[in-house]
């Protein structure tokens, strides 16, 4: 019996969202119109576009002779901060978004549980870092502390989420079997649900902490600690030979980052 796939011989067009050909002339201009309107709010200011292209000449020549030596002091301790704090946010992280994946999943708990858990996700995940950094500055003041609490708390949201996800889509029919067997509750999240969701919150879990460092360089401008801080002040005192030496450990230890993470992925799989 020929199993083969049978593919169309015949092309066909695809439905057209807008079948008015009026609408169809008159939304490609509409656009036009509106993006001409929008380049004219920018203030596009020719003189200090050129200031700014010289400004960006003097980093790019800082950035090719970078200065590790003067500043190392301050750089090591950025560093240390910001290695700390993408560490144990993670782990904080990690910790708190399962439980709260858990109950964000329909196929798990009742609804009222469903409800808080989807809405503590919610919160986490519509605030920016940078605004929980300014205001958690504004709470605790300058140091990795703030910055600590502002990754953490931006992980249980990012986690926790696609945790929800995962199990949601779950084979339902190894649920059912656990469950046929007269298991717990707490059985069927052992047995069923675990070694489905368990490879991929890892994968997940090395994401987000490479996420956190990215991020920590970030927030440590608006004062939250770790190496954006000394990033900042590098700036602001025109030392851009000392700026660039930052940015290419950031980019090293991000790309070291990403090969460890791929390592570990390939061995767990």
């Amino acid at each position: 019996m020929n199993h083969a796939r049978q593919y169309p011989r015949h092309w066909r067009r695809p439905p057209q969202i807008i079948t008015d050909h009026r609408w169809r002339r008159i939304l490609p201009l509409a656009i036009l119109a509106y993006l001409i309107l929008a380049m004219g709010s920018l203030e596009i200011d020719g003189a200090r576009l050129i200031e700014g292209l010289e400004r960006g000449a003097r980093f790019a020549h800082g950035f090719l002779q970078p200065d590790f030596t003067s500043r190392w002091g301050d750089i090591r301790q950025g560093l240390i901060e910001s290695l700390t704090m993408t560490l144990t946010a993670t782990v904080v992280g990690i910790l708190v978004s399962v439980p709260i994946g858990i109950g964000a999943a329909r196929n798990l708990v009742p609804r009222p549980i469903y409800l808080v858990c989807r809405s503590i996700i919610a919160v986490s995940r519509s605030l920016q870092e940078i605004i929980i950094a300014i205001f958690l500055v504004a709470m605790f003041g300058f140091g990795p502390f703030a910055g600590f609490v502002t990754l953490a708390f931006a992980s249980i949201g990012f986690l926790a989420k696609l945790l929800a996800d995962d199990i949601e889509e779950i084979d339902a029919s190894q649920a059912e079997a656990i469950r046929a067997t007269g298991a717990s509750w707490w059985q069927v999240i052992h047995y069923a649900v675990q070694p489905q969701v368990m490879p991929r919150l890892l994968g997940l879990s090395l994401y987000r902490l490479d996420i956190n460092f990215r991020e920590s360089a970030v927030i440590g401008i608006v004062g939250a600690g770790g190496i954006g801080a000394t990033l900042n002040t590098a700036i602001d005192r025109y030392e851009y030979d000392s700026a660039g030496a930052i940015l290419l450990i950031v980019i090293a230890i991000v790309m070291l980052a990403e090969y460890a993470s791929s390592y570990l992925r390939k061995t767990l799989q």
